[in-house]
């Protein structure tokens, strides 16, 4: 069976003899000493090695399964993901007003590297959540942080992207679904995706999806492609 062996001193090399990171400017870098360093990267070359590492075979051999509406992941994988949020690993950089450890983007990168390498398939569950989180962080305004960030940071609650549709992939140019303004303030969403990594399963108790859609009326092409936040349970005002 392949095995996977975190590379935890080549990233330390590569953190503090290539990128020299306590002599940068960047905010907190200067934190990131050798010995703070290596202790998250080991942690987390365990968790890749004894753990995700061996499930590639188990999703390469079960791979995900439908059953009366419901996707089940292979088997190890609910259990992993639990091991991955109880480290907080999902809010490695985030910001800690959301429940992250508001650590530097290079360390989260770092230990992505790993994660990726030990089980690409698995990773994207979190992976996604990370990307659709920053989103929401950077464009989102404060209700939606407040909704949807700390359960999403902490992985209770993954995230998708949604662009693919039947007759396009990546070329938003061409794409068709709609979104169409409602009195209170939301958009109805009309049209097809496809093709979704991580739309759904059974690893989280809501799935969060950016939906790529263009309102009715606005510019033609890319210019006129918003993003909208589509829950597959919508929130209500308690959480």
């Amino acid at each position: 069976m392949p095995s996977y062996t975190a590379p935890t001193k080549d990233l330390q090399f590569v953190l503090h003899d290539v990128l020299k990171v306590t002599e940068s400017q960047t905010p907190g870098y200067d934190e990131l000493e050798p010995d703070f360093t290596a202790a998250i990267l080991d942690e987390a070359g365990k968790l890749t090695s004894e753990v995700l590492a061996p499930l590639n075979a188990v999703g390469d051999k079960e791979g995900c399964r439908l059953e009366n509406g419901v996707v089940y992941t292979p088997k190890g994988f609910k259990e992993a993901f639990e091991k991955v949020k109880e480290g907080g690993w999902p809010g490695l950089d985030m910001p800690e007003q959301y429940g992250g450890q508001n650590m530097p983007y290079v360390i989260g990168t770092a230990v992505g590297e790993m994660f990726s390498a030990a089980n690409q398939a698995f990773t994207m569950y979190q992976g996604l959540t990370h990307g659709a989180a920053s989103a929401i962080l950077a464009h989102g305004t404060d209700a939606q942080k407040d909704t949807y960030l700390p359960k999403m940071v902490s992985c209770e609650w993954t995230g998708t992207m949604n662009l693919t549709e039947p007759h396009c992939g990546t070329d938003l140019g061409l794409m068709r679904t709609k979104a169409a303004p409602q009195d209170d303030g939301s958009y109805k969403i009309f049209g097809q995706k496809i093709f979704i990594s991580s739309g759904e399963h059974d690893m989280a108790d809501n799935i969060i999806h950016l939906v790529l859609a263009k309102i009715e009326g606005g510019p033609e092409g890319i210019k006129g492609v918003s993003l909208f936040i589509v829950p597959k349970f919508m929130v209500k005002e308690d959480g």
